[in-house]
């Protein structure tokens, strides 16, 4: 049995389960089918092929690549947007003509050609844009009877031109570089394909008219309904698919210097199938540049592998059927089943085994009901007071679940006005010496208000880790804050990998996910301190300021991280075994910190967290609102000293009051009581307490 009990610990400590989890939250897992399959068939055309791996090969599959692949792109826009071109193939045979045309007939020189080609392609997609973006015509039907007209007026340009065109000759380097050189040591066409790949990328992922275009294919409705420019943006999409397309269609009239009545035939099919091999979706809102550029690469090998084979007549067509029935099943099975075996995976229970708590109700812990008659202030004004805190002036402010910092006016604090808003979920609060009012805001950050009440950002973002799966330099939760007698702003971050409204599936979990993160005003940066705590929640300045008290709520313990001398960076817990959650902690008058107790524990709970695998199945088999969760309904506050002995504990029996109560601050004699599920913000007397003592004094003196 101590065997198996050793093997579990071991299993939960060195096997990382949740990266499972994490791995499928990523964008870029949709491009992990798509990759292998494009691995798989160049292996096995490789092995196939003789010559597959020459350089002269290679080159040649780059450049018809360069020019295959900006159809591909220009198919791959429209899709985003929730549309499709089935004009690509013949607007592609419109540009070859044309700067065949231009150049050899017209006489033209080629700075003038090349863009002539590129504007007059991209004038036949805003003709397909006008018609399906402003009036709302089937993108389908539309672009099938713009390919059949571009191809009728193709053929006859060619029957009346193509004797012409095929007895001249265009000499210009230029134009010979554009065909068959190399630029920087690659073919010409597949160059500026990695720049257009590169900026179109870099326009679809960073610029606001990318997201707006993965808005509009997500939900064309939903867009419109928020002021995005629809119509606009769907016949931009349709205009930079022309002149994709016209721009290809030039690189190919440079390389072979020829046109016919075959060319650009079926281009529509290979340019689609790419684009759906490649992982983007039919529906519209979920695609990328780079996943056209992986399904490129993937229907060209395979294309020219059919014909090198020397397969019959139509083997390559059927190829590309079948290939494209089995990226569209992929891709619908996909789509509907990954949200599903997300949820089933990515909440990750891990062993941990709680001491056995101190006994509730004895010893320091003993039983009383000090906060039954506490006094109520604000009484349905507020919602979610997590933290509370006072001015110098005696003034009482709080957040609220609206974004909101409400200030109640001293000293019966029967008005109160919104001091200011600043969105998401104010959670804990700290003064500076220049009174600046610091907040944590749940989802966005740590922000500042100044006395002026002028609201600014201080930082969203950390240090990224360097073996993290999830981007954890972006602050999900960042908890409760306290500042250093140097200006460092020292606060924690619950967890990286849930969001405010879920953080409770943390507790399920109970795994190192959080992190003591520090901002410098002085340099403006960010640092993560201490990474693997469970749930670290208050913070609070020692009185020495050389370092700080911070609760790690699910492992029932209070713990020190020096900030300052020889134990700089250390770790040490200065009071476990709770009987409860601890959450914020705060100075006292006389030297020692106040905690809230925001829950008590209960013996179903420590089960469970021993035996991960109960949670796990209970996550995937029941839903989220019958989870096991830690209880947090009853109200406590207790006062220790940094040598971890509890001094005294406050209850609330009747649970009337505070039922959760979350944070406390000592001011002038009287304890004020904030909790995250309340609608009220409550204070005792404390009899014996210093009746000049304040906060802010305590850390930056009377006459900061």
């Amino acid at each position: 049995m101590a065997q198996a009990g050793t093997l579990t610990r071991l299993r939960y400590r060195f096997i990382p389960d949740h990266l499972i989890g994490e791995i499928l939250s990523k964008k870029w897992i949709d491009n992990a089918i798509p990759f292998t399959v494009l691995v798989l068939v160049i292996l096995v055309f490789g092995a196939l092929l003789p010559n597959f791996w020459t350089g002269g090969n290679l080159s040649m599959t780059a450049r018809q690549l360069g020019e295959f692949a900006l159809v591909c792109l220009a198919m791959t826009i429209v899709i985003i947007v929730g549309g499709i071109d089935l004009s690509v193939g013949s607007n592609f045979a419109l540009g070859n003509f044309l700067a065949l045309a231009f150049l050899n007939l017209a006489g033209w020189p080629l700075w003038v050609a090349v863009p002539a080609v590129v504007l007059i392609c991209g004038s036949v997609g805003l003709i397909n844009g006008v018609l399906i973006g402003y009036l709302r015509l089937r993108a389908f039907l539309t672009t099938l009877v713009t390919l059949i007209i571009v191809r009728a007026v193709v053929d006859m340009l060619l029957l009346k031109y193509a004797q012409a065109m095929s007895l001249s000759f265009y000499d210009n380097p230029w134009w010979d570089l554009m065909g068959m050189g190399n630029l920087l040591g690659l073919p010409f066409s597949f160059a500026l394909l990695v720049v257009v790949a590169v900026v179109g990328h870099v326009l679809m992922t960073r610029s606001r008219p990318g997201w707006r275009m993965m808005a509009i294919g997500g939900s064309r409705r939903s867009a419109h309904n928020i002021g995005l420019p629809v119509k606009g943006l769907v016949c931009a999409a349709y205009t930079i698919s022309g002149m994709l397309c016209g721009l290809a269609g030039v690189l190919y009239a440079a390389r072979l210097s020829g046109a016919g009545s075959d060319t650009g035939i079926g281009m529509e099919i290979m340019a689609l199938t790419a684009a759906v091999l490649g992982g983007n979706s039919l529906g519209g809102g979920r695609g990328s540049i780079v996943k056209a550029m992986i399904g490129a690469v993937i229907v060209l090998v395979m294309t020219n592998g059919v014909l090198r084979l020397g397969l019959n007549s139509g083997s390559g067509q059927m190829v590309l059927g079948l290939t494209l029935m089995a990226a569209v099943f992929i891709d619908v099975r996909w789509l509907k089943n990954r949200d599903k075996l997300l949820n089933k995976v990515y909440v990750s229970p891990t062993l941990i085994e709680l001491p056995k708590p101190r006994v509730a109700g004895e010893g320091e812990f003993a039983l009383n009901d000090r906060l039954g008659e506490v006094e109520i202030i604000g009484l349905g004004a507020v919602e979610s007071p997590e933290d509370v805190i006072l001015d110098e002036e005696d003034h009482l402010y709080c957040g609220t679940r609206h974004g909101d910092i409400l200030r109640f006016f001293a000293p019966d604090y029967s008005r109160h006005e919104v001091f200011a808003h600043i969105g998401g979920s104010p959670l804990g609060m700290s003064f500076d010496k220049d009174r600046n009012l610091v907040v944590c805001v749940g989802g966005m950050g740590l922000y500042q208000i100044t006395p002026e009440r002028v609201v600014s950002r201080l930082t969203d973002e950390t240090n990224r880790s360097a073996l993290s799966v999830v981007d954890d330099s972006r602050l999900r939760l960042a908890d409760d804050c306290d500042i250093t007698p140097d200006g460092k702003i020292w606060f924690s971050e619950a967890t990286v990998r849930y969001e405010m409204h879920d953080w409770p599936v943390d507790a399920l979990e109970s795994r190192g996910n959080g992190r003591i993160v520090c901002y410098d005003p002085a340099t403006g940066k960010t640092r993560t301190m201490a990474r693997g705590l469970i749930f670290p929640n208050g913070i609070c300045t020692t009185q020495d300021g050389q370092s700080i008290l911070f609760a790690e709520s699910w492992a029932c313990r209070i713990r020190r991280l020096w900030t300052h001398g020889p134990k700089a960076g250390q770790i040490e817990t200065v009071l476990d075994r709770l009987p409860g959650y601890p959450d914020n902690i705060n100075r006292a008058s006389d030297g020692s910190y106040w905690c809230a107790i925001m829950g008590m524990r209960t013996p179903a709970l420590d089960v469970a967290l021993r035996n991960p695998g109960f949670r796990r199945r209970m996550s995937r088999r029941i839903a989220p609102d019958q989870w096991l969760y830690p209880n947090l309904n009853i109200g406590c506050v207790i006062r220790f000293n940094e040598r971890g002995e509890v001094l005294e504990t406050l209850w609330d029996q009747g649970a009337k009051n505070h039922p959760m109560i979350t944070s406390m601050r000592e001011h002038k004699g009287w304890l004020y009581l904030g909790g995250i599920t309340n609608n009220r913000i409550g204070r005792v007397r404390l009899p014996g307490a210093d009746p000049t003592w304040t906060g802010f004094g305590d850390y930056w003196g009377k006459g900061a």
